[in-house]
């Protein structure tokens, strides 16, 4: 992480930004174009690169107008082009995650269940990353490398960032259930997507104050896991509907998905609460004393 661009005071804080969208770019380029990578490993990269594009553009998004929304929607769609086989990796993820805290089950039950959830993830990848849709990712990242190179971002300040930064802070605050206990799937997920912009978008101003960055960008990943393991849970239940691969496990499993959903739950709750307690304004004068004394 410290090798990536990222705001500093002695640095222009427009051309710094333009390099931090060069180095995402050529990054997801090199997730897709790395011969050494599996198809799974590709589509892993590339969709974090993409989750990394995604942020940056919706910080950017005052400055830069239609453009900006557009080149999101694309980075979103192309993510959505690969997410058959994570889908199936979530679900083995959770399993997992099941088995760790005491799932029910004998050894042979839960290698059947793997073996299952392993038979669908490896369908999908066998036709995940085509060369048309290698093409297509190829295509995309070069629109959107030339897009950054046009950015009028050379007037740009840090008391503008700040104040974008603090506005993807309030916008996670918004989100937070105000009972936890009732919280739905959706809301959960709204949640979650508030995060992993914050998450990404604080990652450039962790050099300002690199113990408090630092603490920071890892306690909202820790909340994002959370969050993103409750999603797992709820792929891995999923399958075991009417007519699905694990159909005729539901009913042993309902109850330890059940109990590992509430877990996450009240674990992110507890995050949350911590990160998320001070104002939208003081949040921004912190990070305008962070740029001051940096």
């Amino acid at each position: 992480m410290n090798d990536k661009p990222a705001l500093r005071p002695d640095l222009a804080v427009g051309e710094t930004l333009r390099a931090i969208a060069h180095d995402i770019l050529a990054t997801a380029r090199g997730a897709i174009e790395n011969p050494e990578k599996s198809d799974a490993e590709a589509v892993h990269d590339f969709r974090k690169e993409m989750k990394r594009w995604r942020a940056l553009l919706w910080l950017l998004s005052t400055f830069l107008g239609e453009e900006a929304e557009q080149l999101r929607i694309e980075a979103r769609d192309l993510a959505r082009a690969l997410s058959s086989a994570r889908d199936s990796q979530a679900a083995l993820d959770a399993l997992d995650d099941l088995v760790e805290h005491g799932l029910p089950f004998s050894d042979r039950s839960v290698a059947t269940l793997r073996r299952r959830i392993e038979a669908l993830k490896q369908a999908h990848e066998t036709t995940t990353l085509t060369d048309e849709l290698r093409q297509r990712l190829s295509d995309a990242l070069d629109r959107a490398s030339a897009a950054a190179s046009r950015w009028p971002l050379h007037l740009l300040t840090f008391s503008e960032i700040a104040r974008r930064l603090a506005r993807g802070y309030r916008a996670v605050r918004r989100e937070l259930p105000e009972d936890w206990t009732q919280v739905d799937a959706e809301e959960l997920h709204e949640l979650r997507k508030r995060i992993v912009n914050h998450r990404y978008q604080m990652e450039i101003v962790e050099p300002l104050w690199r113990r408090f960055g630092k603490m920071w960008v890892g306690e909202n990943q820790r909340l994002r896991d959370r969050l993103g393991q409750h999603q797992d849970l709820l792929m891995l239940e999923s399958l075991t509907g009417p007519h699905q691969p694990l159909a005729r496990w539901r009913s042993r499993l309902a109850p330890s998905i059940a109990e590992r959903k509430r877990s996450h739950v009240a674990a992110a709750r507890r995050l949350a609460k911590r990160l998320f307690v001070e104002k939208p304004g003081s949040f921004r004068r912190r990070l305008d004393v962070m740029w001051e004394t940096g």
